[in-house]
């Protein structure tokens, strides 16, 4: 897709593929054939970027034809680079402006609780999108509230759009951070789709929202992009498709 389309963020897209993989696919109340099911839970892509993992793990699970993915990024096409709800059944809220996805998570939960609904909210964030203030407003808002129908997750790559994570603007102690905004914390392998799966079913909020933090590769799964800044905004030339191809079908 991003070949395809000469569009960019490859490397923040692998780096989250198998944490969407495992949500859609061994963890949310879902149901391609209904979209809009009223009990559905529901699913926010704070960092919108990463778009095409969305998109990608939606036709794996039916809401659409794959084939359609092939006008990803093209002129006039619902596959826009950043991820947008238009058109594209399955996607709760168009994004890609960071900081935002955890505070339209939160209305969500609040809304559900108070509406005596029972569907999970899950939000996926970059951790170089917890530089931003709003995150942690949104963040005690939803510890205040006792959001325990609402669980974050973080795509600890450690590698922001130009530099590391620790050289920009440094995160830890992050489970700290999360804790003292009254929040339970865990911190996992994000490439573990069986334990993702496993943790994600079993564990239980209590009365407070559930942060995941999870350790990541960027550009997982391709040696040339692994833990490199440059993948952030490139997209792969037909020789380095084929490389990143040949690679991940070796794997």
């Amino acid at each position: 897709m991003t070949h395809l389309g000469q569009s960019s963020h490859i490397g923040s897209i692998l780096s989250c593929t198998d944490i969407i993989a495992s949500l859609y696919g061994g963890v949310m109340n879902i149901n391609p054939d209904n979209p809009e099911l009223e009990d559905r839970d529901r699913f926010i892509l704070s960092k919108g970027h990463a778009g095409a993992a969305v998109y990608a793990v939606l036709a794996e699970m039916g809401f659409f034809d794959k084939s359609k993915l092939r006008d990803h990024y093209k002129n006039g096409s619902v596959f826009s680079g950043h991820l947008s709800h238009k058109g594209v059944p399955g996607v709760e809220l168009s994004t890609g402006s960071l900081g935002h996805g955890l505070g339209v998570a939160c209305g969500m939960a609040y809304a559900a609780k108070i509406d005596n609904k029972k569907h999970k909210n899950f939000v996926l964030m970059s951790d170089g999108e917890t530089d931003e203030g709003s995150v942690w407003e949104a963040a005690m808002f939803a510890g205040h509230f006792k959001l325990n129908n609402l669980i974050a997750l973080i795509d600890y790559n450690k590698i922001q759009s130009l530099d590391s994570v620790e050289k920009t603007m440094t995160l830890e102690p992050y489970e700290k951070k999360w804790e003292s905004f009254n929040w339970k914390v865990k911190r996992v392998d994000g490439h573990d789709v069986n334990l993702l799966v496993k943790e994600l079913n079993n564990s239980t909020n209590g009365d407070k929202p559930i942060c995941f933090i999870c350790d990541t590769i960027k550009g997982k799964g391709v040696s040339f992009m692994e833990n490199s800044v440059l993948w952030h905004y490139r997209s792969p030339n037909k020789q380095e498709y084929k490389d990143a191809i040949r690679e991940l079908e070796d794997s």
